[in-house]
């Protein structure tokens, strides 16, 4: 029999890039069957909140003495090397101590086995497979719940009951499924992995009742996906996202492209909770230019709802907010030696300057000082790296990956076709509105754009 660990802990959170170990609980089993048992508290270096110290017992005072896990971790280190890992939510667990080793400049890794998939894999009849309701099917012992020796000693009394009541086949048939796919969140059957596609899409992860947790895209499904379980113990984001996902959906794509702008169409329709970048924003906006005439062009904000994708050659700038781009254009101000009552960054009083020409720093547009049409040059100038490509075409364009055409029109995503007929009903539905997202995906494509032919069978 390979040697064994049962390992608990207690912590002070649930995050292991940001929470630290309270207690550590490890059962030994070794190949001949003797078992050894450790427990040790540990100074987590950091206040433990008070619900935590409600539920698992362990007090700040109780840790105020205990070594550091820097003072523990060769021990710690020496009960596990070469073990099978075994733990109830093993994920938890292992990537606690991953993060505890890492902050050491170990490199910690080992074999792991989960207990809630191995129930799940045995007794696929049960719905809940938490360590309460283990002990309750299997008759356990339980002498302190939430305390990691205890909690250790109960994961070793299941594994004991499970080789008397269940054949060794089943044991072993569960093991290999679950050792096939070592990093898959409990919740999810390891069956999808066969079903995961090895091309371009995106895919979503839903939570508890369909909730939309996250959509991204890939050029490899499969690939990305179980890259996300492979790196959580690292990050804080991933580690949670892998424990709150429950089920896992796919659309291909015929490429990267049309990858991208399925990802930002649906994050915008769903709004995903862990998507925070590409969701849809009313705020966002954009410099546009007025005319006030004798030479004054006046940087106007607008909304990028309103804006017409074919007018961009007269926008500049993509802002999430008008805080951002307020503050992009007093940085353009400072650095151009233009004047804040003439961009409308400060209020005129008539005859007086404004501030940046106290400051020696405007050139005295506001008052007279220089023509208004000089001081449009600067702006005009300073501008420039912010503006926005023309759309190039006097109408529609496509750009093709495969089978697929994508429907563009100024900046805009229209949608995707493989025939004829699909790209009429693109055509003649509604079109949507100018947006940042997709903008900044296309205009990185252009040389990839072909204007729509008018005629038929274009695809």
């Amino acid at each position: 029999m390979r040697p064994l660990a049962f390992v608990d802990l207690e912590t002070t959170g649930a995050t292991a890039t940001h929470d630290r170990i309270t207690e550590l609980g490890i059962v030994e089993v070794d190949a001949d069957g003797s078992v050894r048992e450790w427990q040790q508290l540990v100074n987590p270096g950091m206040r433990i909140p008070p619900f935590i110290e409600q539920l698992t017992g362990i007090s700040n005072d109780m840790v105020e003495d205990a070594p550091p896990f820097e003072a523990v971790a060769a021990e710690t280190m020496k009960r596990l090397e070469g073990r099978l890992f075994i733990a109830h939510n093993a994920r938890f667990d292992y990537g606690f101590l991953k993060n505890e080793f890492k902050r050491l400049g170990i490199t910690f890794r080992a074999s792991v086995l989960c207990t809630v998939k191995l129930s799940r894999a045995l007794f696929p009849e049960h719905k809940r497979h938490n360590l309460d309701s283990l002990i309750e099917r299997h008759d356990l012992h339980a002498e302190a719940r939430h305390r990691a020796l205890a909690d250790a000693q109960l994961i070793h009394q299941f594994w004991q009951k499970i080789h008397v009541d269940r054949s060794s086949d089943d044991i072993e048939a569960a093991l290999r499924a679950q050792n096939a796919h070592p990093s898959l969140p409990p919740h999810l059957d390891a069956g999808f992995i066969d079903d995961l596609p090895e091309s371009p899409g995106v895919y979503l992860f839903y939570g508890e009742n369909n909730l939309p947790l996250y959509v991204g895209k890939a050029k490899d499904i499969r690939q990305r996906v179980l890259s996300h379980f492979a790196g959580d113990h690292s990050a804080a984001r991933e580690m949670e996202l892998a424990q709150q996902v429950k089920r896992i959906d796919w659309i291909e794509t015929a490429g990267e492209i049309g990858a991208l702008l399925k990802e930002s169409a649906l994050i915008k329709e769903m709004h995903p909770t862990h998507n925070r970048q590409l969701r849809k924003n009313d705020e966002a906006c954009t410099w546009t230019l007025v005319d006030e005439g004798e030479g004054w062009l006046r940087p106007q904000l607008r909304a990028l709802a309103d804006i017409d994708g074919g007018a961009t050659n007269a926008c500049y700038g993509l802002f999430k907010t008008a805080k951002e781009a307020n503050t992009v254009l007093r940085t353009l101000a400072e650095s151009h030696n233009l004047c804040d009552v003439l961009l409308g960054l400060e209020k005129a009083i008539p005859g007086k300057p404004c501030f940046g020409y106290q400051l020696r720093r405007c050139k005295g547009a506001c008052v007279g000082k220089e023509p208004y049409a000089k001081h449009t040059v600067r702006l005009i100038s300073a501008l420039v790296g912010l503006k926005l490509i023309s759309w190039p075409f006097a109408g529609p364009a496509l750009i093709r990956e495969g089978a697929e055409a994508h429907l563009i029109d100024g900046w805009c995503y229209l949608g995707t076709a493989e025939s004829d007929d699909e790209l009429q009903a693109i055509l003649d539905a509604r079109r949507p509105r100018f947006n940042r997202d997709t903008y900044k995906i296309l205009s990185k494509y252009v040389s990839k754009m072909t204007p729509l032919p008018i005629r038929a069978n274009v695809i």
